[in-house]
């Protein structure tokens, strides 16, 4: 695994004046690139029936897509379509997708990639949905206090102003990890799949989530973490063509984690998952992978992820009360998981 970028946040004082700067300023919002809202969708998924994420996630689910540009890629956006871009949650089990456009055109759209590692799911419209789709712009480049535009369809609130406060690593509690994610104020709720954009109308990110501590300093500041589009750049023509990213699917148990002084403590084992075929039960303390012992869940997950592409064999130590045990577990392709995975080439 590469190492974890650097924390770069700002003071808590000035991120708290970014947050009401955010709010209060209309003129910011006025100048928000031409065309940049064209390219805000409203996506309402409908999962398969029996889908493994119904009970988490909801079976009727609605969100937020972008349409982009994908310069270079051969044959793309066939028959006048357009190539959306969201976050995979949103469409992971998706039997149909329906495509509202700012000028209320309902288009059909089907899921032709989702990536695990980075969270990005990818759609193609069945028709145009603007003259003037996103370019990706470049999130390294993306600093503390920078402003910003969130960019959400209108029944999700629409486009405000916001601030990067925070670019730091994020650890998910279900088997997800970034190297680097992007962190702005003020909050919003509907935020599933929403687009930040620069002042130069390029996509900088995806809305991922709402978090309590946008600067995780220990004092509460709500904002949202954003998938950084630098992730996507390599990803983008493979995704296209084939429905996944170059890289060997990881290794996945479909187990949820938690942090708590300093042991892995499994929070939640996924029905039918792996994790549970073999016994792994909530309240389980993972201590170690292999003879790797484990403290964090980032260590737990850097430690699963290199023994090997999914379809590995992972030897877990786990203490359950006194007792210590080792499950051998057949880790799978997260992809595989789902009933039916319903990528359309």
């Amino acid at each position: 695994m590469p190492e974890p970028a650097p924390t770069d946040s700002a003071p808590l004082v000035l991120a708290s004046l970014a947050a009401w700067r955010a709010t209060n300023d209309a003129y910011f919002l006025r100048r928000l690139p031409h065309g940049v809202e064209d390219a805000v969708v409203k996506l309402s998924v409908r999962t398969v029936e029996g889908a493994h994420t119904g009970q988490t996630l909801g079976t009727e689910r609605e969100g937020t897509g972008i349409a982009i540009r994908a310069d270079g890629i051969p044959g793309e956006v066939p028959d006048g379509g357009t190539l959306i871009l969201t976050i995979g949650y949103l469409v992971i089990e998706a039997e149909s997708v329906l495509v509202i456009t700012r000028d209320n055109r309902v288009l059909s759209a089907s899921v032709i990639a989702f990536d695990h590692a980075t969270g990005f799911g990818l759609l193609r419209a069945s028709s145009r949905v603007t003259a003037m789709p996103l370019a990706l712009g470049d999130s390294s480049a993306t600093r503390e206090m920078q402003p910003m535009y969130f960019v959400a369809h209108p029944g999700a609130g629409g486009a405000s102003a916001a601030s990067v406060v925070s670019r730091r690593p994020f650890v998910g509690y279900w088997e997800y990890m970034l190297g680097e994610a992007l962190f702005t104020v003020p909050g919003r709720s509907d935020h599933s799949g929403a687009a930040l954009v620069d002042a130069r109308g390029r996509l900088i990110g995806v809305a991922s989530l709402w978090v309590g501590d946008a600067l995780d300093q220990g004092s509460a500041l709500p904002g949202n973490m954003f998938v950084p589009t630098d992730l996507l750049r390599p990803l983008l023509s493979e995704l296209v063509l084939h429905g996944r990213g170059p890289e060997p699917a990881r290794p996945w148990l479909g187990v949820y984690t938690a942090e708590h002084d300093r042991k892995v403590v499994v929070a939640h084992v996924m029905d039918r998952s792996p994790a549970q075929r073999v016994g792994i039960r909530e309240g389980d303390v993972i201590i170690a992978v292999a003879a790797d012992p484990v403290a964090t869940p980032r260590e737990f997950y850097e430690k699963l992820w290199a023994a090997g592409a999914a379809g590995t064999r992972i030897r877990l130590r786990v203490l359950r009360g006194r007792l210590v045990l080792d499950a051998l577990v057949h880790s799978i392709d997260r992809v595989e998981f789902f009933h039916p995975w319903t990528v359309r080439r």
